[in-house]
């Protein structure tokens, strides 16, 4: 528990904000030295072009899936970032195209339909309408009231379509003289960018997942029925004891054999890792979950993660309370296993009880560390809204005093942490979990 030292999770935003911070100062600096240009338009148009290849070197780190990063901040919160992020890359990358078309018009003193013509004939600027191009179409498909049309795996190939823009937006840039070979000191400082941001993305996406799946040979153990549409699969392998997992992470893990090879869920780990096994449950809400029930034994499992920072790495206070709704309760049954001071309050929110994955053993658990668990039941519609700020602080006057892991749907999650605000529950002291990579 970290009463006055910094968390990890701020030290890790303040190392991203500083390497982020610093290397768009040398951008500038090397900008503000690299001469006047042709004239004043296409000046800001290569102004806004190399904070765009530097947008993209962002958003690769974001979605490389660094354990250092992923364990400190989360990969729901990168993921917000990333989106973010890639939204201001479009208008970036769309300001610099326009202005770029426009300069060489004012150049030329043609049209900027013939100098669009034009200029798609060379082969640096056809890269660059192509990657611009493909940002574009991205960020449309992303765009909420689209996105929700589609099915995740649809979006999923062709959210792909970012790293061929990227791709293109380098090969772009190391033909422009105006970055790449502006200068030695543009130059070293263009590929050491590069070849970090690829060779991060490579190794946490790729190298990685390929090398522990190697290592360690993940196979299905066993296959418990919970409940009705409810199961637990349990995974071995070798030198399990070496995987670095904790109590409250998730894996994204595939079935080959039973499923395609691409289609991939996340699930919590329900238990804490022990060096032995690793344990998942799901609720069959979709084919790939439904179909757990049904993995022979000796399955081959093939994972990537662990990821989240759902852990108690980032304990502040001797209490907790740990609140879930639904299939929520898998990665606070597994928090409940570590041996952490003080005492422990739990929130399970389900429509029945019929509904509660896990609750004997949670209730256990619970009881072995002398805490209370409140199963709460009941329906939102009949008017049952237990985490309204005055029932949440009925339930546990103490709760500004305790870390808070909140795990479960977005609404209930965003209406918890509503109720945290308003009872002025410390942001340190919050540590929310949600159900979505994208």
């Amino acid at each position: 528990m970290r009463r006055r030292t910094i968390l990890p999770g701020v030290a890790a935003q303040w190392t991203m904000g500083t390497f982020v911070v610093a290397n768009a100062m040398i951008v500038e600096v090397l900008f503000l030295t690299g001469g006047t240009g042709r004239n004043t338009t296409l000046r800001v148009a290569e102004f806004f072009g190399l904070h765009a290849a530097l947008l993209m070197l962002f958003q690769l780190l974001l979605v490389a899936r660094l354990p250092w990063l992923d364990r400190r901040i989360g990969m729901d919160r990168l993921t917000v970032w990333h989106r973010w992020v890639g939204f201001t890359l479009l208008w970036t990358v769309l300001t610099h195209a326009t202005l770029a078309v426009l300069g060489y018009a004012r150049l030329d003193g043609v049209s900027m339909a013939r100098t669009f013509a034009a200029l798609s004939g060379v082969p640096a600027s056809l890269l660059g309408m192509l990657a611009a191009a493909l940002v574009t179409a991205i960020a449309v498909i992303s765009a909420r009231r689209l996105r929700r049309r589609l099915r995740y795996e649809t979006w999923h190939a062709l959210h792909l379509m970012l790293y061929l823009a990227i791709g293109l937006a380098f090969a772009h840039q190391l033909l422009e003289p105006a970055s790449f070979r502006a200068s030695t000191a543009g130059t070293v400082h263009w590929w050491a960018l590069w070849l970090f941001a690829f060779g991060a993305f490579v190794g946490g996406r790729i190298v990685l997942p390929v090398w522990r799946n190697a290592r360690h040979r993940f196979r299905v153990a066993a296959v418990v029925p919970e409940s009705d549409g409810v199961v637990s699969v349990h995974v071995t392998g070798r030198r399990l004891e070496r995987l670095p997992a904790r109590a409250g992470q998730f894996a994204i893990w595939r079935f080959p054999g039973h499923n395609h090879w691409w289609l991939a869920n996340p699930f919590s780990l329900s238990a804490a890792p022990d060096g032995r096994s690793l344990r998942l449950t799901a609720r069959a809400v979709g084919s790939t979950s439904a179909g757990l029930r049904h993995l022979p034994v000796g399955t081959r499992v093939l994972v990537e993660g662990p990821y989240g920072a759902f852990t108690s790495l980032h304990r502040t206070r001797p209490g907790a309370l740990m609140i879930a709704g639904g299939v929520g309760i898998t990665p606070v049954r597994a928090l409940l296993e570590e041996p952490t001071a003080g005492g422990v309050v739990v929130l399970y929110r389900v429509r029945s009880a019929h509904d509660a994955a896990l609750v004997d053993e949670v209730r256990h658990l619970v009881a072995a560390r002398g805490g209370r668990l409140h199963l709460l039941t009941g329906a939102s519609s009949a008017g049952v809204r237990p985490f309204e700020p005055g029932n949440l602080h009925a339930l546990v006057p103490d709760v500004t005093e305790r870390d808070v892991y909140v795990c479960g749907p977005p609404s209930m999650t965003a209406a918890v942490l509503d109720a945290l605000r308003t009872l002025k529950v410390p942001a340190r002291q919050v540590h929310a979990e949600k159900f979505s990579l994208a």
